[in-house]
């Protein structure tokens, strides 16, 4: 589920008409959004803005002032940075709520009431919401026309198992939370503290507390919901002062959801492959071959069931 195409491009759809290439900010779009950064294990720390130096190059003494002025070029970075993760949440929500009405997004729109005077990073802010809708919510961003730069969404989720949307009321959306979580969970060793987990939902832009009209309070949710169908354990860790909270894996989710399957959405979050993990990668492994000998034990349980009915004369109709 939540698949990201191997390109890592959004699929922009040819228009009609004569003119068959790219214009400046279809390509635009496309380059960044294969720069864009997984929300999924993100680190915090942002502090190196595009500002690089060349490897080897000696660093000059600096003086107080020029010491004052570095200091007040990095603040100046991090709230940059602040700022461009604030408006691509802000995006996602907006085009989320657009797409209830079914009509075509423009990015005339997008530009007059979100991103404002941003709009020369318009194809960098689109490529990040893309990328969060994606991951989280299971839409496809796709620009219908050139043109006009018209937007809409296409629900493009697919879930690990059918049986598992179906417990989570057929809900799509609330199963890519359910899987974020999981893997977030997975990646940290199979523990995640309740800081990181809430961390995690303001990177992609919802507030823990505050509602959301697509999960509702998502605290409450996870605490409640995913909690109580045993899809996640949530207790206090020992000996923390003040105290902490962590969650793992569920039995339910244990039963239900494969390792491997969890591991294979982290590693197209993060354009590598399984194995780059190799902790969890052997981990994973050994969960398939668990799941495979109890599958075997129980196709033969229910094949000597069978027999035995059949030469007690039962039979299943």
């Amino acid at each position: 589920m939540l698949q990201k195409p191997e390109s890592g491009a959004l699929p922009i759809p040819q228009a009609e008409g004569k003119d068959g290439g790219r214009d400046g900010e279809t390509q635009a779009l496309t380059a960044s959004q294969e720069e864009a950064p997984s929300p999924l294990l993100q680190e915090s720390s942002k502090e190196d803005l595009g500002a690089g130096r060349e490897e080897g190059a000696a660093e000059p003494a600096l003086t107080p002032k020029g010491a004052r002025t570095l200091a007040a070029k990095a603040l100046a970075r991090r709230r940059a940075y602040r700022r461009l993760d604030r408006t691509v949440a802000e995006l996602v929500q907006f085009l989320l709520v657009k797409d209830k009405k079914k009509s075509p997004i423009t990015r005339f729109e997008m530009v007059k009431y979100v991103i404002g005077d941003l709009k020369d990073l318009f194809p960098e802010i689109i490529a990040r919401a893309a990328e969060h809708l994606r991951y989280v919510f299971g839409f496809e961003l796709k620009q219908l026309g050139r043109k006009h730069h018209t937007y809409i969404l296409i629900n493009k989720l697919k879930p690990l198992e059918e049986e598992e949307e179906e417990d989570l009321g057929g809900d799509g959306p609330r199963l890519g939370l359910l899987i974020m979580i999981l893997g977030l969970i997975y990646m940290k060793g199979n523990s995640a503290r309740e800081t990181q987990v809430w961390e995690m939902l303001r990177r992609l832009g919802m507030r823990p507390s505050k509602y959301h009209f697509l999960f509702g309070y998502p605290k409450r949710l996870i605490l409640e919901d995913f909690v109580q169908q045993r899809y996640l354990n949530y207790r206090q860790v020992p000996h923390t002062n003040p105290p902490e909270c962590e969650f793992s894996w569920g039995p339910r989710s244990n039963l239900e959801i494969s390792k491997m399957k969890v591991l294979g959405f982290v590693a197209k979050l993060h354009k590598k492959e399984p194995h780059h993990w190799p902790v969890q990668y052997r981990e994973a492994l050994a969960d398939e071959a668990d799941r495979a000998r109890a599958k075997a034990r129980a196709e033969a349980s229910m094949r000597a069931r069978a027999r035995a009915n059949q030469r007690a004369g039962i039979h299943p109709w």
